[in-house]
């Protein structure tokens, strides 16, 4: 990806939160010769190795999965908040549109998960991840036989990261009365994208 310096992100903490908050995520793998992506939930563990491990699962049915016994190397994307910005929010009149965004790749080896207790954990975390806000969250508690044939269709892998990249291009080329002028026409936004685009670069310009 292409990341201009004062774009890139490094710092794993913003990363990860991030890649949990957008957790639905591209899985992208050569497949006979040509890229293939997936659209994936995926469950982040930050505590292991120096970037984290992604677990997540897909359709038996699914050919992607059998790119991974080649060992190749599979991008993740993680795509955040993103929004159009109009030339009308600057200072300067000979400007141009642009568009403001926030995105994570997570690079590594996908490995199949055999241990059918280990997927479950991962299925009822995930789940439980997903239902955490509601006012009664659903359990997975089906029952076995029932689960057996549900997990049977899937196939669960994880991607321990080998490499982070981070790009958050949030108009930090313009100056500071610009970059509030166009975080504060977001924020006036009926659009939700919109607001999460202001809300990251109040964030940034508080952290600068």
């Amino acid at each position: 990806m292409y990341i201009p310096n004062s774009n890139r992100v490094d710092d794993r903490t913003q990363l990860h939160a991030l890649m949990r908050q957008y957790n639905f995520a591209t899985l992208v793998t050569q497949h006979d010769g040509a890229p293939f992506a997936t659209h994936l939930p995926f469950l982040l563990d930050s505590e292991h190795g120096p970037h984290g491990r992604l677990f997540a699962h897909m359709a038996r049915a699914n050919p992607q999965w059998q790119d991974f016994a080649t060992g190749e190397q599979a991008l993740v994307i993680f795509q955040g908040p993103h929004a159009y910005i109009s030339p009308s929010w600057y200072q300067n009149h000979s400007s141009v549109p642009t568009w403001n965004y926030a995105v994570a790749h997570a690079y590594g080896v996908p490995r199949i998960v055999e241990d059918h207790a280990t997927l479950y954990g991962v299925l009822e975390a995930l789940v439980d991840t997903h239902e955490a806000a509601f006012a009664q969250p659903w359990r997975m508690d089906l029952p076995a036989d029932y689960m057996d044939k549900m997990m049977g269709a899937v196939v669960g892998f994880e991607i321990e990261i080998t490499r982070l990249e981070g790009k958050f291009k949030l108009s930090q080329n313009r100056s500071e009365q610009d970059q509030r002028q166009v975080a504060e026409s977001l924020g006036r936004s009926d659009n939700q994208t919109d607001r999460g685009v202001a809300g990251m670069m109040s964030m940034v310009m508080d952290r600068t």
